[in-house]
């Protein structure tokens, strides 16, 4: 579904240059549900911004859902997001039209593409759990059901490919486990593929792969050790849990590896960009430089 080599985002101002992504790697496979993590300034809101066709890559290659979002035309760019890709934002004054009701938040994209629905708008609202409030306005609903309906909103013109900006920030943890578990449903049920950029810890319990981005490259991945329905079983039944998913530091084509801060400062190395390799019984072994190097 989603190719990324080297991709490079260079935003300017003035005389200076930001480089928000620096070759960063990525392959997303079709139907699958991930999460991006990362810190402010690390880049991650920039890569969803390009997935969803509303920023252009400075260099590298994007491919989605087979378009190559670097030699789209404008017009392409609008046919894109509007069929092939939905938005789910954290601020629900991106997702939602405060004086209509829910049902007409979720039938404006619909008529907007040529289709008249009624019935789709309602379906999708069954599909959130919010058949019940369809003619409620936004000011009678709570701020987990503004974000259901937010998430109606981005499936109406059935995209394949559902991009959502720390959906779970703006609402309780209760809340969050619930909208969560949405995103798991849809993904098995409409075999969506699910991109999440988060801080929400919660989010390595629920999805498949966890990617964390740092200084505009993909740094490391969190891998499910077995499924979520196995895990759910074994909580069932009573059995002790182990860490839901292992971390893979990740190497980009150079063979050049983010080490994190905290494992250097845990070996001692401080004040140096120095560090001691040594290939011992097939593994690598990272030291501290010797003293005076």
């Amino acid at each position: 579904m989603i190719q990324c080599d080297g991709l490079v985002k260079i935003y300017k101002a003035s005389n200076l240059e930001v480089f928000a992504l620096q070759g960063l790697d990525l392959a997303v496979e079709s139907g699958e549900l991930m999460a991006i993590i990362g810190n402010s300034g690390s880049g991650k809101s920039t890569l969803l911004n390009m997935l969803g066709g509303l920023d252009r890559p400075t260099a590298g290659s994007l491919t989605v859902d087979g378009k190559d979002m670097l030699k789209m035309k404008e017009s392409e760019l609008v046919r894109y997001k509007r069929e092939s890709v939905g938005f789910v934002w954290q601020n629900n004054a991106r997702n939602l039209i405060p004086y209509l009701t829910a049902l007409e938040n979720v039938e404006l994209p619909i008529l907007l593409s040529g289709r008249r629905k009624r019935l789709r708008a309602l379906e999708l609202l069954e599909a959130v759990g919010l058949g019940h409030r369809a003619h409620n306005k936004l000011h009678q609903l709570s701020g987990g059901e503004q974000q259901r309906v937010a998430i109606a909103i981005a499936l109406a013109n059935q995209p394949r490919l559902l991009l959502a900006d720390e959906p779970t920030g703006s609402v309780d943890s209760r809340m969050a486990e619930q909208i969560l578990d949405l995103f798991r449903d849809l993904n098995r049920q409409l075999n969506l593929t699910i991109v999440i950029v988060t801080h929400d810890p919660l989010l390595a319990k629920k999805v498949d792969r966890v990617v964390a981005i740092r200084d505009g490259k993909i740094s490391s991945e969190m891998l499910r050790r077995k499924s979520y329905d196995e895990e759910l079983r074994e909580l069932e039944a009573g059995h002790a849990q182990e860490e839901s998913h292992v971390e893979y530091a990740i190497l980009d084509k150079a063979g050049r590896l983010q080490v994190p801060s905290d494992y250097l400062q845990a070996i001692g190395i401080k004040d140096t960009n120095k560090v001691k390799l040594e290939l011992s019984d097939g593994q690598i072994i990272l030291t501290p430089p010797e003293k005076g190097a």
